[in-house]
């Protein structure tokens, strides 16, 4: 029967902490000359004609013409925020509310692009403080300066050829589509979850695009390294899946005739110490093809994918327990199941719902269903519109989930079947309810997540103020439903978040 480990359990955050050196202090380090480089390029071409480079540097202006410079035109632009969120549980302890932090006091973007006509590129960073010598977040998260994308993309006729960062957005849905394969998603804080392409991760990529008619295009796209969903280790967002493992390997600790030496190791261990999400070998290649097009009022779209699921898979191996001699960082073992995807969308107006659909089927190395240290092969679905209602009122309504296969050759040991437990089915109903006043400056919002077989849920109510570039934002965040739901888990973790940001 199968190896594995709790139920439904996600991908954890990133490699274990590092220190100043190693990748961190090189991406770093490279963001910041980019930085460097792009203001001095965007300065020069903008001294070079004659606009008056003081005045409109840093600001959006964009940069001398390519026909007055010989070189392509430099935009600039970002934003500036500044944040504070807190957590209402933590207001019903001394002890907790002295030890709260209230989020990123401030954060900013900082986006550079420049385009020719031949060729164009773009970098945007995240920048994210570190006044105590540390920033907070997950791994992909905590650097001061961290690239979201870097590109560059060259036109060769009908064909375009990219290569980079990037974010690439495959299907028709709205939010969290399953036939958006590509890159993988930081769940490491949950409280930005409503700005799905934002928690995206980008990936390094040849991204190829070859369009075969005025409304049709054939994309191919090869990623050489691997990395997977991102998941909190440790702190308010650690899913109880997560926390469930440690709990089994420690709970080992009380089998019979062990070592003190192992019992020790057993009784201490961490499972940041042994995971990592980012693979960075060819063997953990990954690649794909996908066909759309237009045909009368409808959009569809075809895709193949080979590559690995982005959430893990555990082997616990409790010969290694009693072998002689004993092999303690032999009995966990982590990694990323390979599986072929296969997906249709189609996307149509009918009746005045904007209506888009996604199916398709996650085939893994399981077509049995009893390796328990592979998940078992899947449906996927996605069905959702939007529609303008009575009062201006704004609703985008979508529902999305998978149907497991061979369900009944999985076992019912979650220490020796990763799906054990699991339910046939898994749904999830997203629904997004927004308003606009006053010429559009104020936007009411609400967005809400049901899970359907978890019974649990979560809404985000916000309201929005803009005027030209200056937006303020008033959120919040309440979890609720069963404790043994992906949402449940988080009741605890109800939040309230004030922005102020500036757009240039």
């Amino acid at each position: 029967m199968k190896g594995g480990g709790p139920r439904r359990f996600p991908p954890v955050s990133g490699e274990a902490p590092r220190g100043p050196g190693g990748k961190r202090g090189l991406c770093r380090t490279a963001a910041l000359l980019v930085v460097v480089f792009m203001a001095a390029l965007a300065r020069a071409q903008d001294a070079d004609a004659g606009f008056g480079a003081e005045e409109s540097f840093g600001f959006g202006a964009e940069a001398a013409p390519a026909g007055n410079s010989g070189g392509p035109g430099v935009r600039i632009s970002g934003e500036v925020s500044a944040e504070l969120q807190f957590f209402t549980g933590d207001a019903g302890s001394s002890s907790k509310l002295g030890s709260t932090e209230l989020g990123d006091i401030f954060s900013g973007k900082l986006n550079f692009s420049a385009s020719g006509s031949a060729a164009d590129a773009v970098i945007n960073l995240k920048l994210r403080p570190a006044l105590d010598g540390t920033v907070p977040g997950s791994f992909w998260n905590s650097a001061p300066v961290a690239f979201d994308e870097a590109y560059v993309r060259a036109y060769f006729g009908p064909l375009d050829v990219e290569g980079g960062l990037r974010k690439l957005t495959w299907g028709r849905a709205d939010s969290f589509g399953p036939l958006d394969v590509v890159n993988p998603v930081d769940y490491s804080d949950l409280s930005a979850i409503a700005e799905p392409r934002a928690v995206k991760i980008a990936r390094p990529m040849l991204h190829i695009t070859w369009r075969t008619g005025d409304l049709s295009r054939l994309e191919g796209v090869f990623v050489p390294w691997f990395q997977g969903n991102e998941y909190a280790l440790n702190g308010r967002w650690t899913p109880s899946q997560i926390s469930g493992v440690t709990a089994a390997i420690t709970g080992l600790a009380a089998s019979p005739g062990l070592s003190p030496a192992l019992v020790s190791w057993l009784r201490e261990f961490k499972l940041e110490d042994y995971y990592a999400n980012t693979r960075h070998t060819l063997s953990y290649a990954q690649g794909g093809l996908r066909y759309s097009a237009t045909a009368g009022s409808s959009d569809f779209g075809v895709q193949y994918y080979f590559g690995r699921l982005p959430r893990p898979a555990y082997t616990l191996r409790l010969g290694n327990l009693t072998a002689v001699p004993p092999n303690p960082r032999g009995i966990i073992n982590i990694d990323y199941n390979w599986y072929h995807h296969i997906g249709v969308d189609f996307a149509r107006v009918i009746g005045g719902f904007n209506v888009r659909s996604e199916l398709g089927a996650n085939i893994t190395g399981d077509l049995e269903g009893n390796d328990g240290g592979v998940y078992n092969p899947a449906l996927v679905w996605s069905l959702g519109f939007d529609r303008d209602l009575v009062w201006g009122i704004n609703l985008n309504l979508q529902g999305s989930g998978s149907v497991m296969l061979r369900r009944d050759r999985t076992g019912a040991n979650p220490l020796t079947d990763i799906e054990a437990g699991r339910d046939l089915s898994s749904t999830r109903i997203t629904a997004i309810l927004s308003k606009k006043f006053l010429q559009d400056e104020l936007e009411l919002k609400t967005t809400a997540l049901w899970g359907i077989e978890d019974r649990d849920f979560l809404i985000m109510p916000a309201v929005t103020w803009t005027r030209n570039s200056v937006g303020a934002e008033l959120s919040a965040g309440f979890f609720g439903g069963r404790r043994s739901g992906e949402l449940g888990q988080y009741r605890d973790n109800h939040y309230v978040k004030t922005a102020l940001t500036y757009s240039f």
